[in-house]
């Protein structure tokens, strides 16, 4: 009689229990650098919104000097300065303000995300750059072209 090979061979590999246990874990570490890739996104925002308001200072001073009398009540028609308030307000989600008169000028944007207290950013004539909460912002009118 002929004997038969009753060994059993197994093939080498994984469950379905253990390939669902990996991908579970995969998506929760996803989910983690996600949310962590966003709150950086909205703090390189908030950055971009407060450079281009920056720079919007020296070009305003660059209008004051080149009008006479001197005056900055063309700042915000500069096409510079309209340049930078265009990509402030592409970074922030709003449309700045900006407001000029013969002896100040403010500028102030929202923020994409809140920084502290503070809901926008606001630069003005007398060399201030801070932050601004809704109801300051809001206060910021051509009767009012100093930042609070």
């Amino acid at each position: 009689m002929k004997r038969m090979n009753l060994s059993k061979s197994f093939k080498s590999g994984f469950t379905l229990i253990e390939l669902l246990v990996v991908v579970a874990i995969i998506g929760i570490l996803a989910s983690v650098v996600l949310a962590s890739l966003n709150a950086a996104r909205s703090k390189g925002a908030n950055a971009a919104v407060k450079a281009n308001l920056a720079n919007i200072r020296a070009q305003a001073e660059l209008v004051y000097d080149g009008v006479s009398p001197n005056s900055y009540a063309t700042a915000c028609a500069n096409g510079t300065v309209a340049s930078a308030l265009t990509s402030a307000g592409n970074s922030g989600g709003t449309t700045p303000k900006c407001f000029g008169d013969t002896d100040s000028w403010v500028v102030t944007a929202k923020l994409k995300s809140v920084d502290g207290t503070a809901t926008g950013w606001c630069v003005d004539s007398s060399g201030k750059s801070s932050g601004v909460t809704d109801a300051q912002y809001d206060a910021i009118t051509t009767a009012n072209t100093l930042c609070p």
